[in-house]
């Protein structure tokens, strides 16, 4: 069992956001994101369901063209095909995602 910590090496990115890999198993993908508060609002709309947790900083998003702010701690589920948008996010902002595929 190797025991790792989600703040390590958590560098910020000079602009955008980088994602990280934690998990891979089936059809689940656990992804850590750290944020730059230089980011390009860019649309997802994605085949696969995705649960996000904003663990630290502050963000604003667009869903399904509603805006939504999120503060560290608040989590929100996304289903599949639905369109969102970070459109603004604190400098080092942290999150944890999950992705669920289709099987």
């Amino acid at each position: 069992m190797d025991i790792h910590n989600l703040f390590t090496d958590a560098r910020v990115p000079s602009s955008g956001e980088r994602f990280d890999t934690l998990v891979q198993q089936g059809n689940v993908v656990i992804e850590r994101i750290v944020s730059s508060s230089d980011i390009t609002p860019s649309e997802y709309v994605q085949v696969q369901d995705e649960w996000v947790v904003l663990l630290t900083g502050e963000a604003r998003l667009e869903v399904a063209g509603r805006p939504v702010s999120l503060k560290a701690g608040d989590h929100l589920f996304l289903p599949a095909h639905t369109p969102h948008t970070v459109t603004q996010v604190s400098q080092g902002a942290t999150w944890l995602a999950v992705h669920i595929h289709p099987r």
